[in-house]
């Protein structure tokens, strides 16, 4: 006989609820968050309109019930293998590149953090105590990593330009290095590191290069067509031994799909978990997580090949051009300035005159949802196809807090 639950503890409803119940109360419950549809959200939605919404869903819906991970499910691992195809061909994947598909950035860094871990303890069994080289401005999931595997991480100061330093990252490698991550580009920030001479340094140093392009990945490699000075990145490049990047980003898929690729499939074999002292036999895994979505995977794949290049390289244009459009409206407000020169749609900006914080607060007052950083203060967003439609709204409001707080 199970125990009475605590007073005040939300427990099962005695009878099932229609839908129709059910719908007016998810209405009820969301009716505080952000209006992401309307372009309001600055960045964790990814919106390329309702037509391509409406196939993600669709596909999702056709594999709601399936497991990615599960091998009685072929239809998914042939998913799988199209979309690490894909992702490949963009980022710069040659003969002896492979890949995993994962259920996001936490998992793809976990991941590439415990195969380089492996990789240094087969050359280097010696070491005590191995750990991370990273810029300031780099993900703290790979703190998160470090901490769960035992292995200290290192942050160094960045450049005046928001990026990593070479320098410093050269000045800084020992022999308990066993990796650098490198962002492509930086969430603070927006600015893609250096990564061809870290690749350079990592190369000549031995030491393995991760590049962390969750945002970046499936945007850059289309505004590479149409701004040429995008910094180079990818696998394709010397030294660089993965990089991960995020389907449910610029990809567009729904949420809890990325991969994480190896320039070499000999490094990607380091992932692999095997045991066999239990009744059932041999278990085996390449990823953290046993269960992956099959709506997830179904989705990618759907809006992969709903959209083709020429819809990629579309939205990407567009992305471009609002990011330039919030650049230049930024800058005319007296008191702003944009932090460095952003390579993507990823923008921050502060202020010498007053307290940019207040500036959203003020913001978050009209409505909008305001994402921050702290060192330096600044306001932060992803720009994305969707604030096409907020972008003059966002500008004469930010224009407005200004000038309240002069005033």
């Amino acid at each position: 006989m199970s125990s009475p639950p605590s007073p005040g503890r939300k427990t099962l409803p005695a009878r099932g609820q229609p839908w129709s119940e059910l719908h007016d109360a998810l209405s009820a419950l969301r009716s505080a968050d952000t209006d992401w549809r309307h372009g309001r959200d600055s960045l964790d939605v990814y919106y390329a309109g309702e037509d391509v919404l409406d196939v993600a869903r669709r596909a999702y819906a056709m594999f709601i019930s399936e497991n990615a991970r599960a091998p009685q499910f072929p239809s998914l691992q042939r998913m799988q293998d199209d979309l690490l195809q894909i992702s490949l061909s963009l980022l710069g994947g040659g003969r002896e590149a492979a890949g995993t598909v994962t259920i996001g950035n936490a998992e793809s860094a976990l991941l590439a953090v415990r195969s380089a871990y492996r990789a240094f303890r087969a050359r280097r069994p010696q070491v005590r105590r191995p750990h991370l080289l990273v810029p300031a401005s780099v993900h703290p999931v790979y703190e998160q990593a470090a901490d769960m595997m035992g292995l200290e991480l290192i942050r160094v100061a960045i450049g005046g330009d928001y990026r990593a330093s070479v320098q410093t990252i050269g000045q800084c490698i020992e022999a308990e290095t066993m990796m650098i991550v490198a962002s492509a580009p930086s969430l603070p920030f927006g600015t893609i590191d250096p990564i061809e001479a870290l690749g350079r340094i990592a190369r000549d140093r031995d030491v393995w290069l991760h590049v962390d392009a969750c945002i970046g990945g499936f945007l850059a490699p289309h505004v590479a067509r149409i701004v040429p000075a995008v910094p180079r990145f990818d696998l394709s490049l010397p030294g660089v031994r993965s990089l991960a990047a995020d389907l449910h980003k610029f990809g567009y898929a729904a949420n809890g799909v990325s991969v994480l690729l190896y320039a070499d499939a000999d490094d990607q074999a380091h992932q692999l978990f095997e045991y066999d002292q239990w009744p059932k036999g041999l278990w085996r895994s390449q990823t953290l997580s046993g269960t992956l979505a099959g709506g997830a995977v179904a989705s990618a794949w759907a809006v992969m090949h709903y959209l083709g290049e020429t819809g990629y390289r579309t939205l990407a244009q567009r992305v471009m051009h609002l990011r330039d459009r919030y650049l230049e409206g930024i800058e005319r407000i007296s008191g702003l300035h944009v932090l460095g020169q952003p390579d993507l749609s990823v923008i921050a900006f502060g202020s010498d005159e007053f307290d940019i914080h207040a500036i959203g607060d003020a913001m978050q007052a009209r409505s909008w949802h305001i994402s921050r950083l702290t060192a330096p203060a600044a306001l932060h967003m992803t720009v994305t196809p969707v604030h096409d439609q907020a972008v003059e709204a966002y500008l004469d409001d930010l224009a407005r807090c200004v000038l309240a707080a002069r005033s």
